[in-house]
């Protein structure tokens, strides 16, 4: 799945911005949403700022975080220069009290996603070929992300969940910070984590109409890799029991073709264990076709697919949407009259 789609909604925060928010309730998930989603949206014009010389105060980044008490700390820069991620601070204001600052972060780190600059555009799509080939683990800005990661859960203590360190990004964004919060949950440290409109390479099949005919092709699908995967004798214990803890918050629109597999995916899951057979869906989670053959000819501890993961709270956007762009687009997830239909799948 490649995400050619670029984020073209304003720049300015005052248009586009969910600026009703005055008062930030760090209890309310609406709230965190939409201050996360802003902070990937920061992320965006920062980088908009620079390819267009935007300087002093004719930029238009600062308010994207500044509005909701945030300083950036540090630009995560890809080695082309172009700015991909950033690290936020929470500063609390005067007012803030302790009340209100449950559930708020320490720090968070956001990534954004594909923008369609001559000047980005280049390395964009680099990146979105070595996400369609599963292979963003190996790019440099992947272990730029993963060391930014690393450096700041240090500081603020290594609890196995850890609130103090938010994960967010949208699109190859929210690639990179599942990525990243996936190597982390594998050591045991489980960050909350904000993923907008997530890429999913098999997104292709939610277009076929006929309910029966999707099944049919999934169970195919996860009878035909659970045997490969036993055939070869890869399975040793539950890989993904320590993973399964980690639960990230999946914000997928259906009309979204990038995003929407996560959708059937995890309905496919869920409908297998009614059927009896879910101990052939959870070997099947853990591989894919593609990986096992790979290791047939190339052993490979890096064959697995970045989309598999064990467990997720899945918030489907059922918000009439106007096409395409808008259905990818970041501004859906701090809309005031957002629509969510939360799901949560856990592994077990």
């Amino acid at each position: 799945m490649i995400c050619f789609l670029m984020e073209s909604e304003s720049q300015d925060f005052r248009v586009s911005g969910p600026s009703h928010l005055t008062t930030i309730d760090w209890t309310n998930e609406h709230h965190k949403r939409s201050v996360a989603a802003s902070l990937v949206k920061g992320v965006y014009v920062v980088e908009r700022d620079r390819l267009q010389n935007r300087k002093g105060s004719q930029a238009l980044a600062s308010p994207w975080w500044e509005s909701f008490n945030f300083q950036m700390l540090r630009r995560l820069e890809d080695v082309d220069s172009s700015i991909f991620g950033a690290i936020y601070k929470f500063i609390p204001p005067a007012s803030h009290n302790n009340l209100s600052a449950g559930g708020c972060p320490c720090y968070v780190i956001a990534f954004r996603g594909t923008i369609t600059d001559p000047d980005s555009l280049t390395r964009d799509l680099k990146l979105n070929v070595h996400l369609a080939l599963n292979t963003l683990h190996s790019t440099p800005s992947f272990e730029i992300a993963m060391k930014a990661v690393r450096d700041m859960v240090a500081p603020v203590g290594s609890s196995p969940n850890c609130p103090n360190v938010w994960l967010a990004g949208h699109s190859l964004g929210s690639a990179t910070a599942l990525l990243t919060g996936k190597t982390m949950a594998k050591t045991g440290i489980f960050l909350e984590s904000f993923l907008f409109n997530p890429p999913f390479p098999s997104a292709l099949i939610e277009k076929i109409k006929l309910k029966k005919v999707k099944l049919g092709i999934r169970i195919v699908s996860s009878t035909a890799t659970s045997l490969l995967a036993l055939a070869m004798a890869k399975k040793s214990g539950d890989p993904f029991l320590n993973l399964s803890t980690w639960v990230p918050c999946l914000y997928v629109n259906p009309a979204d073709h990038i995003c929407s597999g996560y959708v059937g995916y995890f309905e496919h899951k869920k409908r297998m264990v009614e059927l009896g057979v879910g101990g052939i869906e959870r070997l099947a989670t853990q591989h894919s076709l593609r990986g096992l053959f790979k290791s047939m000819v190339k052993e490979s501890e890096d064959s697995e697919p970045l989309h598999r993961i064990p467990s997720a709270n899945l918030m489907v956007n059922s918000t009439p949407s106007s096409g395409l762009k808008q259905a990818h687009g970041i501004r859906q997830w701090w809309r005031p009259d957002l629509h969510l239909e939360p799901i949560l799948y856990q592994y077990n």
